[in-house]
């Protein structure tokens, strides 16, 4: 049985080692760098624009081979990012790829790779690549991978997420609201969690280009530090905080949420940022938190988890380790609430945000895209394609269910238990 539409040339060869190695029929259309084309007229189209990136899958035959591949610019998915990425998602969802490699199929592969002069030494990888040394989530380490990350340059996270600079994810709370109005509602919804009033202090874990501090200082009159790890960051947000009149309240720090030693505070929020923790840090994390806040003080902690069934990423071949987020690690939200609680805290309130993170991550590629050529130039076209891919995944991620995102609301209650809570719900959202 040969690949549906197989033709002659480098496509034809490729469809047929697909079908030797899976036993099956892959329904999307090849496109290879010899002008030559196989697979079903309408299907989404894979275009291989150099015969590395086959050597890479042979090397690597994982997400990781196929990252590097496109990355290098040597493979690609034809048509707006998502809507194709989606497409090709569901259209290979049913495809099994445990294949049990026996002598005979793999007689047959090395026939079929020597054919297509994919033999030969493994390419080195994209410089966008980035494999950290020293001790996991020691200071020094965190330090390199948020610089990694966040010191891709201001003006391209501008094109990316746009006026608010908010890296996280938005409340969308009508079909027609806007990313900056839907950014404005999230900032606002976790101060309000909060109970923040005029002349209370607040501590932003992680506060990224500035835009809670700002908030909070600017729509409630509270006093407001923000720490970083990004130098970067940190330079950008004390700009915007001198525009906005309101360096008498807000301060900006490159610090390390472990080097804070001036508590107690009113509250604290953690937006983001307890994705770079780690697991074996969680503990570390909780009890820092919790020291720093006065009794009946919340904690606002909003992040990511990933599905209990959902295994822990390989950091050996996940693209996300290598290229995005070095070290990150996502736990279930049971887990966060499980430190919280044995650091001393009171959950009073999780909130799932889903499916907005999934429109929000969709907005940032359509930026990304609509400003394609300056984000080129900005950040080169390998970085412009990791984020492009890690955004559009991410996406589909969050809205298949495999990862989600939370508000964790705690409070830290007084030595005979009082939260200082209002009773109702409904009381500390108004």
């Amino acid at each position: 049985m040969r690949f549906v539409g197989s033709a002659g040339g480098v496509a034809g060869a490729v469809g047929e080692l697909l079908h030797t190695a899976l036993g099956q029929v892959v329904p999307i259309r090849i496109r290879c760098w010899d002008g030559s084309e196989t697979g079903p007229p309408d299907a989404p189209v894979l275009h291989i624009r150099h015969r590395r990136a086959l050597r890479r899958l042979l090397w690597a035959p994982n997400e990781l081979g196929v990252a590097r591949a496109h990355v290098a610019g040597e493979l690609d998915v034809e048509g707006p990012f998502v809507a194709a990425l989606e497409r090709l998602h569901d259209l290979v969802y049913d495809v099994d790829f445990d294949v049990d490699l026996t002598w005979s199929l793999r007689r047959d592969l090395a026939k079929a790779a020597l054919k297509l002069g994919i033999v030969g030494f493994p390419p080195k990888p994209p410089p966008e690549e980035i494999k950290l040394a020293g001790r996991m989530h020691s200071r020094r380490r965190d330090a390199a991978a948020i610089s990694h990350h966040y010191d891709v340059g201001n003006d391209f996270y501008a094109l990316v997420l746009g006026p608010s600079m908010t890296y996280s994810c938005a409340v969308w709370a009508k079909p027609e609201t806007t990313l900056e109005e839907a950014q404005t509602a999230k900032v606002d919804l976790v101060a309000r969690k909060l109970g923040l009033r005029e002349g209370m202090r607040v501590l932003d874990v992680g506060c990224g280009w500035g835009t809670f501090v700002i908030h909070a200082a600017k729509e409630y009159g509270a006093h407001a530090v923000g720490v970083t790890l990004s130098q970067a960051q940190a330079d950008f947000a004390r700009k915007r905080v001198a525009e906005e009149g309101l360096s008498d309240l807000v301060e900006i720090r490159v610090q390390d949420y472990r080097e804070v030693s001036d508590g107690p505070f009113d509250a604290i929020s953690s937006i983001g940022m307890a994705e770079h923790v780690g697991a074996s840090m969680l503990p570390v994390y909780a009890k820092s938190l919790f020291e720093l806040l006065r009794p009946e003080g919340r904690l606002l902690n909003h992040a990511i988890s990933r599905h209990p069934s959902v295994p822990p990423r390989d950091q050996k071949t996940s693209f996300i380790d290598r290229y995005v987020f070095p070290d990150g690690e996502l736990e279930p939200v049971s887990v966060m609430a499980g430190a919280l609680e044995e650091a001393g805290f009171e959950v009073r309130d999780v909130e799932a945000l889903r499916e907005h993170y999934g429109r929000t991550l969709r907005a940032w590629v359509a930026n990304l895209e609509a400003n394609w050529d300056e984000a080129v130039r900005l950040s080169g076209a390998g970085r412009a394609r990791v984020w492009r891919l890690y955004m559009a995944a991410c996406a589909l991620s969050f809205e298949s269910g495999a990862i989600g995102v939370n508000q964790v609301l705690a409070v830290k209650p007084t030595a005979r238990g009082g939260s200082g809570m209002p009773p109702v719900r409904t009381a500390w959202l108004s």
